[in-house]
């Protein structure tokens, strides 16, 4: 992944048992320094197309596909906000099945119940009364009034298991968002930019700052 060679540099008094001299330095990259989008492009639907992750398809691979260099798979990360492959990108079904089951200890622990939900309803003319996917208790139930006038009460509450919550879990993150590859070159720019310091009292240069060194400030 290119995303770290974009990162601007600190200089960091050096802590190694080996050092010459108490103020001696070593350069080091900036991993709190972090761009987002421009609220113009983060808000306009016309910079992005969306896509589905399929499985085992890895950030490079995608970056690969779309831009046609794999080494741009930090834009894909940047763009969804991803600072976690491990948690914030899909895992593939093998792996989240090895997850489930370390997770929840055993395939049957992995079926039991998680929640109860709504089963969507819908009347004769179907018109929605009940929207699905609503948490509700076990017993719940729903009394609607049909077109005669009389009242009918259903339970439509599902179970939900451990393992269907999981992978409901998964399959959203499937669903990201990719900048169009004509705004590339802007965006990439714009990035840069954003990684560049402004003058302060640590600066050195646009990529580069120096820490305090705390042999000099007693801390």
């Amino acid at each position: 992944m290119t995303y770290f060679r974009e990162l601007p540099n600190i200089s960091y008094v050096s802590l190694l048992p080996k050092q010459n001299r108490g103020d001696e330095r070593i350069e080091v990259k900036n991993l709190f320094k972090r761009a987002k989008l421009r609220t113009d492009i983060d808000q306009s639907i016309t910079a992005f197309d969306f896509y589905q992750i399929q499985d085992n398809e890895r950030p490079d691979i995608l970056a690969q596909r779309i831009y046609d260099d794999p080494e741009l798979d930090w834009v894909i990360l940047v763009t969804n906000n991803i600072t976690s492959i491990r948690n914030q990108w899909p895992l593939s079904n093998n792996d989240l099945y090895t997850y489930c089951l370390d997770k929840y200890g055993s395939d049957a622990n992995m079926m039991a119940t998680h929640h109860f939900e709504t089963q969507e309803t819908k009347d004769k003319h179907g018109r929605i009364l009940l929207k699905g996917k609503l948490i509700v208790d076990e017993n719940f139930s729903f009394t609607y009034t049909k077109d005669d006038n009389t009242s009918e009460t259903i339970n439509p509450a599902q179970s939900v298991s451990n393992y269907t919550y999981e992978q409901r879990l998964n399959e959203d993150k499937r669903k990201i968002r990719v900048i169009r590859p004509s705004l590339l070159a802007a965006f990439i720019t714009d990035f840069r930019h954003l990684m560049k310091y402004d003058k302060s009292s640590s600066f050195i240069n646009r990529s580069l700052i120096s820490s305090y060194n705390p042999r000099e400030s007693g801390v």
